[in-house]
């Protein structure tokens, strides 16, 4: 999915600032040389830098980035770090734009953004924005999925060595490790409807729809339609795991074991505790998940001018950045 753009920036020269996770970037002093020669040579002033910390994943650093008068805040990290971003950039006037690191990237390849670095900071110079949804739990924000059960399982069977050494194909061994762990029972309630009772192996509430390794688990899913997509996975032996991916990866319109709702609240409640995630990073486990969706809250830097390959066409425009010193 491409996210088109709204309105160019105003400002062609804005203020900005850099929230970087020096653990997710190989040379920080490299990073820092690269994204100031290419903002002096579009005439914007030199932006400030924020590190991130273990004990402040980015969510500090990007208040201060709002704080210091940023218009345009550069994330570079990876889903955690874009993540806790973005809960201190929700509701303000700052467009976050995305310098894709780490293994994810999760909401940078749903949404057609930059996969590299050059391109990132092509895709900032150009100015093209546009406004997207962000979920909420417990008072944080998520950009692409919160989910609870078999996904945070997989998730947190999953090791940071893994994933640095294979990169997302790690998830499927983590995953490998719970297919068959037993299903959870389950109430889902969506807005104002009635209670459903499900015995569930993960209940997924979505802002879009593309999961590890580009596959597209809800192809209606849109950011800024103001609805959240609920996926609930009912496979119960190995035989429906595999025709439910099947029918996934085939990109068929009914999908065995898979239910699809959607809407702007979201409450499912567990019979024990279980494990839960937000765009890839495990929260507290608990025995419930609720989450509402905040409409056009975020603003986000996108390629520019909206055609099929305007992420291409951006990183043409910015290949020469990495070549400069």
């Amino acid at each position: 999915m491409t996210v088109t753009t709204g309105p160019i920036r105003e400002n062609p020269t804005p203020s900005s600032a850099v929230v970087v996770n020096p653990a997710k970037v190989g040379d920080v002093e490299a990073l820092r040389r690269t994204v100031d020669a290419a903002l002096a040579d579009a005439g914007w002033p030199p932006p400030r830098w924020f590190e991130t910390t273990p004990t402040d994943p980015g969510g500090g650093q990007a208040r201060a980035a709002v704080r210091s008068g940023a218009e345009v805040v550069f994330v570079c990290g990876g889903d955690g770090t874009v993540r806790s971003a973005i809960s201190a950039l929700v509701g303000s006037d700052a467009s976050m734009a995305i310098l894709p690191a780490g293994t994810g990237n999760l909401l940078a390849a749903n949404l057609g953004l930059a996969t590299d670095l050059a391109t990132g900071i092509q895709v900032a110079l150009d100015g093209g924005q546009r406004r997207i949804d962000v979920g909420v739990v417990d008072g944080q924000h998520f950009a692409v999925m919160a989910g609870m059960g078999f996904d945070a399982h997989m998730l947190d069977a999953t090791s940071d060595r893994a994933k640095t050494h294979l990169g997302w194909p790690a998830y499927v061994l983590g995953a490998v490790r719970h297919l068959r762990d037993r299903p959870m029972r389950v109430t889902i309630r969506i807005d104002d409807g009635p209670p459903m009772r499900r015995q569930a192996r993960t209940v997924l509430v979505a802002n879009v729809g593309r999961l590890q390794g580009g596959v597209h688990l809800l192809r209606e899913a849109a950011p800024d339609d103001g609805v959240l997509d609920v996926a609930v996975l009912t496979p119960r032996t190995l035989r429906n795991w595999a025709a439910m991916g099947w029918a996934v990866l085939r990109g068929h319109r009914r999908v065995p074991s898979m239910e699809i709702f959607r809407g702007t609240k979201v409450q499912v409640t567990s019979q024990r505790p279980q494990p839960r995630q937000l765009d890839g990073d495990l929260i507290d486990t608990g025995t419930g998940l609720l989450v509402e969706v905040v409409p056009a809250a975020l603003r986000l830097c996108v390629p520019q001018p909206a055609e099929p390959n305007d992420a291409d066409l951006a990183a043409r425009r910015g290949a020469h950045l990495l070549n400069q010193d």
